[in-house]
């Protein structure tokens, strides 16, 4: 049996559709006690929250405490009136990848990817680029049409754009994976500013991932894709292959 949904007035549920039943975690600089639990009901109030329970608390040290605890909330939202700026690529895999390029390209794709500037976190650089993959999705290495160089963590942007100029890349893949204080924001403005300095911004496809990444943002950054949570190599790789032939379509 379905269920019929309103998408012009959503909210979150819990223990039943439309309770607007919603779990916190957070911290605050407040004693683990019951004058600290009522301060971050205060938090919770003031965010027009209501049917508060703060169900567990642990003692973080130097008068720091994490609160878990379940509110609920009278928001709506309407569905309908929602617009998002996605990439439309059609998801091929690798396979398929490997006979388009081969079919509608004629040579290989080379793209270098790095996690650039401080970041130290390879893991979503490697998901994408490494032969093993992540999630039964083979890394960009094991593409028989792609030239794949993963150059690792903390990669200056100035090493990064010598790298992609040197191997005559198609692509610049960068992930950011750390993003305290937004850092991941002064990195990637940082490579499209000095690839427009270098007068390369537009010689190569620029893309961008992570956890707090999306395709809007990384519009609006000066990038060609934002790949975020969820996404794989077939994703970056049909993006790219597609993006590609298009050109050599319209003769350019």
């Amino acid at each position: 049996m379905s269920i019929k949904i309103d998408e012009t007035k959503i909210r979150p549920y819990g223990d039943s559709l439309d309770d607007g039943r919603m779990q916190f975690s957070f911290a605050l600089p407040a004693p683990c006690n019951e004058k600290g639990k009522e301060a971050a009901t205060q938090v919770l109030k003031q965010m027009g929250l209501h049917d508060i329970e703060i169900c567990y608390l642990n003692d973080l040290g130097e008068g720091f405490t994490h609160f878990v605890a379940y509110a609920s909330t009278s928001v709506t939202v309407d569905l309908t009136k929602i617009q998002v700026k996605i990439v439309e690529t059609p998801v091929m895999n690798m396979e398929e990848t490997d006979a388009f390029i081969e079919e509608n390209i004629g040579r290989e794709i080379s793209i270098v990817g790095a996690c650039i500037e401080s970041d130290a976190h390879t893991v979503g650089i490697d998901a994408i680029m490494n032969m093993k993959g992540y999630n039964h999705r083979y890394g960009l290495e094991r593409y028989k049409h792609i030239e794949a160089i993963n150059l690792g963590a903390q990669v200056p942007c100035e090493e990064l754009l010598q790298k992609a100029l040197e191997v005559n890349a198609d692509a610049i893949l960068v992930s950011q994976i750390v993003t305290q204080k937004n850092i991941h924001i002064k990195n990637l403005t940082k490579l499209i500013e000095l690839s427009e300095a270098e007068g390369v911004r537009d010689k190569m496809l620029f893309i961008c991932g992570g956890p707090r990444i999306n395709h809007e943002l990384a519009i609006e950054l000066g990038y060609d894709a934002g790949f975020g949570s969820g996404s794989y190599a077939t994703d970056v790789a049909s993006f790219i292959a597609f993006h590609y032939a298009d050109k050599i379509k319209k003769g350019e």
